[in-house]
């Protein structure tokens, strides 16, 4: 059970994510970020087990050599960052140790984890509530946690006193609208649903214009799960936004793919079918913990320049957190 000052810390993250506070003084935000890091290393241990004992072999050394560099290219890639986003992050640094911006290992640990946040958000990633409503369309592959990350989403809103509508548009599986169901009732969320096998996108019309007549603050459209390279199913989810297009001009207003972190490069592989296919806005990043590689947040930014907006890093509420990337840079990458 999270204890209160630490609810009301991750409530607060919660409320700039959505862009309903203002961010925190900077001395707040570092005393912030150092217990978020502390509390990721420990649900991170299974990504650190695999990639901390290379970087710290790397970083041990006194003395900076072409084995170092050839040695943390292949670490970030056996970290799940992809071939691109390692050979940039390497070249990089390489460039600071020329300039003597770089002298020995832990210099080089504490410029890696500023590289990397720097490049994946160099502003705090945000979901702004500024429509009336505003709809958020959540999709991904069956199994990537997407419709428990639907309903963590509207419980969190609740709890900022938001008033919620929730759309069961997966009604491929019975199992997701009851689920959401479930959800709906803890978080005092509006359910809107139909018989299993309905039309998705009736479904979908039916949320934003119940969310419109109820004057919700916000709309969160759960999606059948679907593999990337089923194109009548990816058919059909352009149909689902092009609906909400039409019950509410210029929505979905945010369009979030949730990604099981444990799928590694193939979960690059969905981000950029996804974001072909609908233009995504963000990324959620489930099991993390789950993961013995956690690099993955790094290979997606680089390719598609798309913002981690949340990541799971365990099964209870508290677990889905919005994105730090410099907390999450010095979970991952450095070796202390």
């Amino acid at each position: 059970m999270t204890g209160d000052a630490e609810g009301r810390e991750q409530l607060e993250r919660w409320a700039e994510l959505f862009a309903l506070a203002p961010p925190p003084a900077p001395e707040v935000a570092e005393k912030r970020r150092r217990g978020l890091l502390g509390r990721l290393r420990e649900n991170l241990s299974k990504p650190r087990q695999t990639i901390s004992p290379q970087i710290a072999g790397i970083f041990a050394g006194t003395l900076i050599t072409s084995d170092t560099w050839d040695e943390l290219e292949e670490a970030l890639i056996t970290a799940d960052c992809g071939m691109d986003a390692s050979l940039a992050l390497v070249e990089r640094l390489r460039a600071q140790e020329a300039e003597g911006r770089i002298t020995n290992g832990q210099e080089l640990a504490r410029a890696l984890a500023t590289e990397v946040a720097r490049d994946m958000a160099p502003e705090p990633p945000k979901l702004e509530i500024a429509h009336d409503p505003t709809v958020i369309l959540v999709v991904g592959v069956n199994g990537s946690g997407k419709t428990t990350t639907v309903g963590k989403l509207a419980h969190r809103l609740a709890q900022l006193d938001q008033k919620v509508v929730i759309g069961a548009a997966d009604t491929f599986r019975a199992a997701a609208i009851d689920q959401l169901a479930v959800w709906a009732e803890r978080s005092g969320a509006s359910l809107v649903r139909q018989a299993p096998g309905a039309d998705p996108g009736a479904v979908a019309y039916d949320a934003v214009a119940s969310g419109k007549a109820r004057g919700a603050d916000v709309v969160i459209i759960d999606t059948a799960g679907r593999l990337q390279t089923q194109r009548n199913l990816m058919d059909e989810l352009r149909k689902v936004r092009g609906v909400i297009d039409k019950a509410l001009p210029g929505a979905p207003h945010h369009t979030l793919l949730v990604l099981d972190a444990t799928t590694g490069q193939n979960g690059l592989s969905q981000a950029q079918l996804f974001d072909e296919a609908i233009d995504l806005s963000g990324v959620v990043i489930t099991k993390l913990d789950g993961t013995s590689r956690g690099g993955i947040a790094v290979a997606i930014h680089q390719t598609l320049k798309l913002p981690v907006a949340v990541v799971g890093v365990g099964e209870k509420l508290e677990d889905l957190q919005p994105f730090d990337a410099r907390a999450y840079a010095g979970a991952i990458f450095t070796a202390e």
